[in-house]
């Protein structure tokens, strides 16, 4: 029989390892940044979204600038540097520590990816960050303080299986668990396939709000919000959508943030954190779903309707016989 254990979550919270937070945050953008000026568009904008791996942040294979194949770009944050790698195997290396400012490692970022695939140019006018100084000239951000980051590499692979786990029955259209550089959170966009008339004609709203969709993500805090989340949204916003009572209790809709929340505290001194996130995710589904009136065959696909092609979790597979 298969046993699980059940291990406390590291505490994040954004007050005590803010500086090394904005850090990274600034050291996501440069990646994202890349792949706004490389990869094919996609709608929603999710060419631009960066994953999170075993590693750390990474970029998908983005097409070399110099027509020469692929190349990745990766925030190691286990090794703490960012590793520029091309298919054909040449690889680069910017260590992260000791402390360096972002001017510096973005610098030596964009002359990597040009020694392995030829020039690239990115605006860098970082993007939804309280602060504004180009990243390529930006020495104001320059702590990096390893175990915070390798507590907030831990709290984020957590949430990341959280968000797998929850989107993977679905069978509409969905996003895989995306990293977005300028939020600085994990998300996954769940659709119903039918479109909405963007909020504005300004770019991101006209890229990525032209679709019904409910999403669930998690992000360390941030100034507005100082405490690490998970957090759901629909949008657009059903009617009587705030006033839902969700799961598990500690769930609640913050109206500042317009979204519901449930703090990462109150998730990993639960008995079963990843239990109550999960819970917490498909409670937002099916609320936010059912208000907006989607499809009920999506809708059912949630609770295994038809049922999933493996047993559930925990259930040894059997081994089938031989001819």
């Amino acid at each position: 029989m298969v046993t699980t254990t059940i291990t406390r979550w590291p505490a994040v919270s954004y007050d005590r390892w803010a500086a090394t937070c904005d850090t990274l945050h600034a050291h996501t953008q440069v990646l994202g940044k890349l792949a706004v000026a490389l990869a094919p568009p996609e709608p929603q904008l999710h060419h631009a979204a960066l994953r999170l791996t075993a590693r750390g942040w990474e970029t998908a294979a983005l097409p070399a600038p110099d027509g020469s194949g692929a190349l990745v770009v990766a925030l190691d944050l286990r090794a703490h540097e960012v590793v520029v790698e091309h298919t054909s195997g040449p690889t680069e290396q910017i260590p992260l520590t000791p402390n360096r400012a972002v001017g510096d490692v973005t610098r030596d970022v964009l002359a990597g990816v040009a020694r392995l695939a030829g020039p690239v140019f990115i605006n860098t006018l970082p993007q939804e960050t309280l602060w504004s100084v180009p990243l390529d000239r930006d020495d104001v951000h320059a702590t990096y303080d390893t175990e915070q980051v390798g507590s907030y590499f831990v709290a984020a692979t957590h949430a990341a299986n959280v968000l797998t786990d929850f989107r993977a029955p679905f069978r509409g259209r969905a996003t895989p668990v995306t990293a977005w550089w300028g939020t600085f959170d994990l998300a996954v966009n769940l659709f119903s396939g039918r479109p909405v008339e963007p909020l504005s004609d300004a770019f991101i709203a006209r890229n990525s709000a032209d679709a019904e969709q409910i999403v669930v993500g998690w992000w360390p805090g941030d100034a507005r919000y100082p405490r690490a989340a998970f957090y759901g949204f629909a949008f657009p916003a059903p009617e009587g959508l705030f006033s839902a009572v969700l799961s598990p209790p500690a769930a609640r809709f913050d109206p500042e943030l317009g979204e519901f929340l449930l703090d990462w505290d109150d998730v990993r001194l639960a008995a079963d954190p990843h239990g109550d996130a999960h819970l917490f995710a498909r409670s937002v589904f099916h609320h936010a779903s059912a208000l907006a009136g989607w499809d009920e065959v999506l809708t059912g696909s949630m609770d295994g309707a038809p049922p999933p092609l493996r047993p559930p979790r925990g259930i040894r597979h059997q081994s089938a016989p031989e001819d």
